[in-house]
């Protein structure tokens, strides 16, 4: 693999709400830049399949389930593309890939606009610091108005969005598009339109055009003192002088360009290429890249995309295919090489690079190595999600990725036994793969229990659990992730004495435990534990003992069993005895102070409450209304355009299981929905009652039982 320079290389993912046309972009960029010679649709009737679709159960299903990466040249530069799902289940997909790029598309349709999803994904690009590129897509859609979008854009997501292009009609209409700061037109000739033609603009687009450019340059004049100047002395503001503010701002995240077309009709596509070269930025204008190293207690360091410094690379996903475990990872620094030895940073294991490759979808093309910079793939490299791999020279360790709390369970078994090896196989192998998708095991039942994102998310692996591994499921009904917490100070004194013939054991604790406080913008703080003795009544190795015993005491809560949330605990005194005072007396009086403590800090029960939006015909409104209501959903908006509806709600996720069927029933098929989780609130006290009793009326049917 010959040396490019790094500032020919672009790190890209292409994200956005689901059904807005990504993976259909994502095809035709393949298209265009000569990766393949054939253009497939996600629902094709050739059978195939988009190319960055690769799972039998994608092109059954039509969405995007796992991120796909592949590489591809465009004018001169090489370009890392990676397609992420649009469905919130599979969000890590979206939340990994964004860690490791240096820039992204954000897909809307042109007549949707800013959807639920976008304004996830545009979240999380924000957390990455990653600059972007808007596309409106689907412009030959009835209803389509780019215009509007940029503006939703601006209203919805607090973006600086400017347009950067000028449709050619829209609708059925729709035959190219205006660059604004060219002037020139664009149209795509040819039976794919795989022939740009360059023309004047059409004499009815003239003013509007320029109208708009005068918005752009207003835009960029706020940001830069070249094209300021010119503003103030009426002189034409030239391509050449717009190229570098525009791109100098868009790196900076102060602009968001905005392009449009329509990828299923072949529009626009090459020139948002050229936009991704030309704003976009390389790995050399990255400033920010940090590692923080470990023989420094973790001071952070500052990484350079040199290929003659040490090697910095980050494992940032893993997938099981059929010839091993792939590990995908994001050079930073450094030169890798086949061959050659690197060190796991998280298990300072020395391991050897037997192969390197570079991925299409899901074939492989063997490289000899790979610099800062690239993105390439392991192939028989033993690690985890998140890990960093260095030469050996330096101790670094890349800061890791937000990882989401699972919202739903389901309790799975192996139809037969034989099954056992294979299934036990398949749950080691996904929740090492997915760090969303958890694999825990009921004590009191004996239960195996997943947790993931929602109910696609679980389906997806439960089929996978059949299709790859041949072993049939049985499954139980969706259980929610309800947490404990409590709503009120309460103060504990605990003093454990056990003397049994010889050495006893003895602590004192005393102190409190409260709720934390909201931070807006930030999670509240699940566990907090607070040292607020004085003079050393307690020493430090017993009040490590005490954070042990509350920690593991949280796990559980005595109300139903599920973990507590949102509390601090604070120790403010204390006392030992110089022979029986040891940890594991310090742990037990903790664990029994925090159970003789909790009922007195009114407990309540809190559930996921999940954010809901449903687009349907305005002829069924009342009934999705209606429907949503009967949920105990709280209505957040309700607004129409183009004969369709569109209406978000905040509803408790206990009563979005069979949702789904209930709608198509509902509207004739005509509507769809999507949900992600929002936030954890307090149930409602009869509910809270009910959920009480049905914990207790488990335990005596499971202490029956033994």
């Amino acid at each position: 693999m010959a040396i490019t320079p790094r500032a020919l290389i672009r790190n890209i993912g292409i994200s956005a709400h689901i059904d807005s046309g990504k993976t259909t972009l994502s095809e035709r960029i393949l298209f265009y830049t000569g990766k393949i010679h054939a253009i497939h649709e996600v629902k094709g009737k050739d059978g195939v399949g988009a190319t960055m679709d690769s799972m039998d159960l994608e092109r059954e299903k039509g969405i995007t389930i796992q991120s796909a990466a592949t590489y591809c040249e465009w004018s001169g530069h090489n370009i890392n593309l990676i397609d992420t799902p649009g469905h919130v289940d599979f969000t890590i997909e979206v939340e990994r890939s964004l860690r490791v790029l240096d820039g992204a598309i954000l897909v809307l349709c042109g007549v949707a606009g800013v959807q639920s999803q976008s304004i996830t994904v545009d979240r999380q690009m924000r957390r990455y610091k990653v600059p972007r590129l808007a596309f409106v897509n689907k412009c030959d859609r009835a209803g389509a108005d780019p215009l509007r979008v940029c503006e939703a854009l601006r209203e919805l997501l607090q973006h600086n969005a400017v347009m950067i292009q000028h449709p050619i009609g829209l609708e059925a209409n729709h035959k190219g598009l205006v660059d604004l700061i060219t002037r020139e037109a664009y149209y795509f000739d040819g039976e794919k339109g795989e022939t740009v033609r360059k023309d004047k603009v059409p004499a009815d687009l003239a003013d509007v055009v320029e109208s708009q450019r005068q918005k752009l340059c207003e835009a960029l004049a706020d940001l830069d003192d070249n094209i300021a100047a010119a503003f103030l002395e009426g002189q034409e503001v030239t391509p050449e002088m717009i190229y570098p503010a525009l791109r100098k701002a868009t790196i900076d995240r102060k602009i968001t360009p905005v392009c449009l077309g329509s990828a299923y009709k072949n529009k626009g596509v090459q020139p948002l290429l050229d936009n991704v070269i030309r704003y976009l930025p390389s790995p050399e204008d990255i400033s920010d890249y940090e590692a923080l190293d470990r023989d420094k207690n973790e001071e952070k360091v500052h990484l350079r995309p040199d290929p003659k410094d040490p090697l910095v690379a980050l494992a940032f996903k893993l997938q099981d295919g059929q010839f091993g475990q792939l590990t995908y990872c994001r050079i930073y620094q450094g030169t890798l090489k086949k061959g050659e030895f690197i060190v796991n940073s998280a298990t300072q294991k020395k391991v050897k690079v037997p192969r390197l490759v570079q991925m299409h979808a899901d074939q492989m093309h063997e490289i000899e190595e790979a610099y800062a910079g690239d993105i390439v793939a392991l192939f028989g490299i033993d690690c985890s999600s998140g890990d960093t791999f260095t030469d050996g020279s330096v101790n670094y360790t890349m800061t890791s990725m937000f990882v989401p709390d699972a919202v739903v369970t389901l309790a799975v078994e192996p139809a037969k036994k034989e099954g056992s090896n294979n299934f036990s196989k398949a749950l080691n192998r996904f929740a090492k793969e997915d760090p969303t998708f958890r694999v825990s095991r009921d004590e009191e039942s004996s239960q195996t229990i997943i947790g993931g994102m929602g109910e696609l998310h679980l389906e997806v692996y439960i089929e996978r659990i059949r299709r790859e591994y041949k072993v049939d499921v049985i499954v139980g009904q969706p259980q929610v992730a309800y947490r404990e917490a409590i709503s009120q100070r309460a103060e504990f004194e605990y003093t454990h004495k056990k003397q049994t013939g010889g050495s006893g054991q003895y602590a004192k604790i005393g102190g409190y435990i409260e709720p934390t406080e909201e931070v807006e913008g930030e999670p509240r703080k699940d566990y907090e534990f607070v040292d607020d003795t004085v003079g050393g009544v307690i020493p430090k190795e017993f009040m490590k003992s005490c954070d042990k015993g509350f920690t593991e005491a949280v796990q559980k809560g005595p109300q139903i069993g599920m973990p507590v949330v949102g509390m601090r605990i604070v120790i403010n005194d204390g006392n030992t005895h110089p022979v029986d005072s040891k940890d594991i007396a310090f742990q037990t009086a903790a664990k029994f102070a925090f159970r003789e403590c909790f009922p007195k800090a009114k407990p309540i029960i809190l559930e996921p409450i999940m954010k809901v939006e449903v687009e349907g015909p305005e002829e069924f409104s009342g009934t999705i209304l209606g429907g949503i209501n009967r949920r105990r959903g709280m209505i957040q908006g309700n607004t129409s355009a183009y004969g369709q509806a569109k209406i978000t709600a905040l509803v408790p996720l206990k009563d979005m299981f069979g949702y789904s069927n209930d709608l198509r029933s509902q509207t004739q098929g005509k509507a769809e929905f999507s949900m992600e989780f929002s936030k954890y609130a307090q149930v409602p006290r009869n509910i809270q009652e009910e959920l009480i009793k049905e914990a207790e009326a488990k335990k005596k049917v499971l202490a029956g039982a033994r």
